[in-house]
């Protein structure tokens, strides 16, 4: 059968799951497929036949894929693209036999979508590494690498340590100071380093040290010290291990000794400066992305700021966070995340499903954790469909949102077992759309983080979860911006909610809400219109008046700390109202006159304020015409200043006389004191 543009083929694994051909192909809109039992063997030839026809193919096995890569790389059709997806752990061995043909269409509809891959960014190392550590243990380590690798020793406190019979490396001493940098860009400060004296007899001996900086593609930290990276289990080329665990110590020695040459690692996010909320005019606003980066890879950058991706491990949290789409997840890119989304849940639904149960997890752990369940406990539940991410915390509050539009009546975001991440910023994103959700009159526990490293506990409380009334599924198409999908989903919600309310209140924090002013503070100024980056502050040319668009507000505070008045406050929400419309507006004043001419050049309430404060000022206080200049137009300001005291005056001039004239008038017996 085919799905979408590619071939399909699917296979009950030795009839040890229960496939209905004409159920799966009614479900799918495709002709009715056939069910193979074992084509990763016997069957093998079907496979072969299929690659014949040169277009994608799907095939809905994972366990064997290298089988199936390694006939098509045999065959003349050696460029066929190849897709697998796992139908058997994820819903063929499952003790709930109610729904299993929904759901596998459901999976294959999904597996079938085109996902533009990411991108990548390569990094290199050319077998430099620093050792760092203390005593004989690190000298016995840096021995080790040698053999592969370009080995210097940095050596820490006073131990005694007996010179090498040999100089494999180059040892030193000193103290580690920092660290920065990536795989094959590694740079770290060590004071007082002092080189090995070659002469030493008994023990090590050094010469004079001074403080230096070290580059090196790869670091061994054995130290008993605190990382110098935070999050550095992700920093690659950066090994810790714990050195009372030989084991640890055995494996970091292992790998570090391959990384020798070019290593690509995906392109997680790309980052668009210009929507960057982060500060206008060195005045801070948001920081939401700064605070969540457990790497260390987002830095200040001017107005806005900047990702390393050779340091970025991919957790999401800036993306999930970001209320303006300046960090975009690119793991998928695009619109993907949502198009798989809309595509399993609406398959699902279209397919006769019910009460579906979106089961959000990453793909290490929680790859694993299903197929655990299905090997040796009962399996997925059939309502509950996976959905499989790079990690959790890139999981944001409108896809979140976007999920129960699309019928999910319950959405479960599985956590690693030993999360590394700070998962601080998954549960803000939690806690927006759970608040949004009660808010409404659905169920106050629609959204949950599950922590649970048992497979058998996990299976259990999947099919111990309580049913709960399901909104009916939106159709809306998965495109545009984050915030489009989010007043898509939010608009859905609101229309089919137990209790709509006009206005919800959310959590501190939350990416949508609305400014409140104080009328009386606000001179007009209108500072805030010019550093909002959203564009949800506006003025009119016509007339002295500030607007604001709530649909627009990012909540990202550059008009609060802006504002020389200090007359704005932010307040997170939903307006539901406000999604559909446009501008209201929040302060209007009658121009001010200029009092020479008449024309309109300010607004009333910065002029008083202007006047109220200069009043006692030396300038002005002394000069009452000087005050009275601030109520002129520009134009007028000048001519005044001018007709009233020419400040170049310096008296009349004398009348210029030449020496023939003077003569002439001595002669005539003038007056020469006249003039």
């Amino acid at each position: 059968m085919k799905v979408s543009d590619k071939t399909v083929l699917v296979c009950d694994c030795e009839h040890t799951m229960s496939i209905d051909a004409d159920g799966l192909a009614a479900a799918l809109g495709v002709d009715v497929p056939v069910v193979h039992t074992q084509l990763c063997r016997r069957q093998l030839d079907a496979f072969s036949d299929a690659l014949q026809s040169g277009g994608p193919l799907l095939i809905g096995c994972t366990q064997e894929a290298p089988i199936f890569a390694e006939t098509a790389a045999e065959s003349e059709q050696a460029e066929t693209s190849l897709t697998f997806t796992n139908i058997r752990e994820r819903a063929g061995w499952s003790a709930d036999k109610t729904r299993p043909t929904a759901k596998i269409a459901a999976l294959i509809a999904e597996a079938a979508l085109d996902i533009t891959p990411a991108g990548s960014v390569t990094m290199t190392s050319e077998g430099s590494i620093l050792v760092l550590g203390q005593g004989d243990s690190a000298i016995a380590a840096a021995r080790r690498l040698s053999e592969t690798l370009d080995v210097r020793v940095v050596l820490e406190g006073n131990k005694d340590v007996a010179p090498p019979a040999v100089t494999e490396m180059l040892i030193y001493r000193g103290e580690v100071k920092d660290a920065r940098g990536h795989l094959g860009k590694f740079e770290v400060d060590v004071a007082d380093l002092a080189a090995a004296r070659p002469s030493a007899r008994d023990s090590l001996e050094f010469d004079v040290g001074q403080n230096t900086t070290l580059g090196a593609d790869l670091i061994l930290d054995l130290r008993d010290a605190d990382p110098l990276f935070t999050a550095h289990e992700k920093r690659d080329g950066y090994v810790k291990p714990d050195t009372g665990n030989p084991l640890q110590v055995e494996i970091a020695l292992g790998d570090l000794a391959q990384m020798v040459g070019d290593f690509e690692k995906p392109l997680y996010i790309t980052y668009k400066s210009e929507r960057c909320a982060h500060s206008r005019s060195e005045l801070i606003g948001c920081t939401r992305c700064l605070d969540l980066c457990p790497a260390g890879a987002i830095t200040p950058s001017g107005d806005g700021v900047s990702f390393d991706p050779h340091i970025c491990a991919g957790c999401g949290n800036c993306a999930a966070a970001c209320p303006t789409e300046a960090a975009i997840y690119a793991l998928p890119g695009g619109d993907a995340m949502f198009q798989r989304l809309r595509t399993l849940l609406g398959t699902f639904h279209n397919a006769g499903g019910e009460n579906v149960v979106l089961f959000i997890h990453d793909t290490r752990h929680g790859d694993e954790m299903i197929e655990t369940m299905a090997r040796h406990y009962q399996g997925l539940p059939a309502n509950v469909l996976p959905f499989a991410v790079n990690e959790v915390s890139q999981i944001g509050f409108e896809f979140l949102l976007a999920a129960a539009a699309y019928g999910a009546v319950k959405i479960d975001v599985l956590t690693p077992a030993r999360p590394s991440d700070d998962l601080a910023g998954l549960a803000a994103q939690v806690a927006y759309a759970s608040s949004a959700l009660s808010g409404l009159g659905y169920a106050a526990d629609r959204v949950e983080i599950i922590d649970e490293a048992d497979p058998e506990a996990l299976c259990q409380r999947l099919y111990d979860e309580q049913s709960i009334a399901a909104n009916p599924p939106a159709t809306f198409a998965a495109l545009g911006q984050k915030r489009d999908l989010m007043g898509l989903a939010l608009t859905h919600l609101h229309e089919n909610a137990p209790a709509p309310k006009d206005v919800v209140a959310l959590p501190d924090g939350a990416p949508v809400g609305t400014i409140e002013v104080n009328d009386a503070g606000c001179t007009m100024c209108l500072a805030c219109v010019s550093a909002c980056p959203a564009g949800a502050l506006g003025d009119n040319p016509d007339s002295p008046m500030l607007r604001f668009n709530e649909a627009a507000c990012v909540q990202c505070g550059l008009c609060k700390v802006t504002c020389p008045e200090k007359v704005i406050s932010l307040t997170p929400r939903i307006n539901f109202a406000a999604l559909a419309r446009d501008w209201v507006v929040v302060k209007e004043e009658e121009p001010f006159l200029c009092v020479s001419c008449g024309k309109p050049f300010a607004v009333k309430a910065t002029i008083d304020r202007m006047m109220e404060k200069l009043s006692d000022h030396s300038m002005f206080a002394d000069d009452p015409d000087a005050l009275d200049r601030l109520k002129m137009c520009e134009d007028c300001r000048v001519v005044n200043m001018f007709d009233d005291k020419q400040p170049m005056s310096a008296g009349s001039r004398p009348q210029i006389r030449t020496t023939e004239e003077e003569i002439r008038r001595r002669d005539a017996g003038e007056n020469m004191d006249e003039d």
